[in-house]
């Protein structure tokens, strides 16, 4: 299961038991944004009013101590969030869960676009998400995920798995398929990992990673939502099975 966003007074300095997932070096804060900025990341801003802006760092200056988010300054939800003044981010890096506050939100316009602008974050935390050990599939096995887009019934998909884990798997969105929003639901999903493995899941879509230009896709995080014994022992052997297959061929 998915750690859910902390609301912003549970990320405030005070707090002792986000100790150990606390990151105050200004190195390593700049770091870990710049993965996002460099990668083009999704981050999900969360408003203190139930705003929520699914955005990309746009540009990022140490010095000045600011940041920006892409924005549109004509969007509904882009007024609701800057009228909060403060917001909690959330993104993912890979099995990596970054959340952080973001204050002194203001909209700004320029000839080549807007953008929200806020004050550099001096702390931000990093979560291990649970279940978090992936394999990726081999190559021979082709897995596919067989869904029903969430937005348009009629549209069957047989998308691309990328890895795999007890709880949840990553999909590959071609570019040429209408997007999928965070939150959406995915009801009895079959996902064929090989010949002899095979399970039908519901999953919840959790998060949209917008990939390099070259992939032509996106990365959708999806967590299994209530996966049934048998299933998770099946996906258990097969990441079993994966693991050791992987082992013996770097032997070779």
């Amino acid at each position: 299961m998915e750690t859910l966003p902390m609301p912003l007074e549970s990320l405030s300095a005070s707090n002792g038991g986000l100790d150990e997932f606390r990151i105050t070096a200004p190195r390593e804060i700049v770091a870990l944004l710049k993965q996002f900025q460099d990668g083009n990341l999704l981050l999900n801003l969360n408003g203190s009013n139930g705003a929520m802006l699914s955005t990309t760092l746009w540009s990022l200056d140490p010095t000045r101590g600011q940041l920006s988010f892409s924005a549109d300054a004509l969007a509904p939800m882009t007024q609701r969030l800057v009228e909060c003044d403060e917001a909690v981010a959330v993104g993912y890096l890979d099995s990596i869960k970054v959340q952080f506050d973001v204050q002194g939100l203001v909209l700004v316009r320029g000839v080549g676009g807007s953008a929200i602008s806020a004050r550099l974050p001096r702390e931000l935390f990093r979560f291990q998400r649970r279940n978090s050990f992936r394999v990726r599939p081999l190559l021979r096995s082709s897995p596919v995920a067989r869904v029903r887009h969430p937005v348009i019934a009629e549209m069957q998909l047989a998308l691309r798995v990328i890895d795999v884990s007890i709880g949840g798997c990553a999909l590959f969105l071609p570019e040429d398929v209408p997007a999928m929003q965070p939150g959406m639901v995915m009801n009895q999903v079959q996902i064929d990992l090989d010949a002899d493995t095979r399970i039908v899941a519901n999953v919840r879509l959790q998060h949209v990673s917008v990939l390099n230009p070259e992939a032509k896709g996106a990365r959708l995080g999806c967590e299994f939502v209530q996966l049934g014994k048998d299933a998770e022992r099946a996906l258990q052997r097969f990441i079993d099975q994966t693991q050791k297959r992987r082992r013996l061929m770097s032997l070779d």
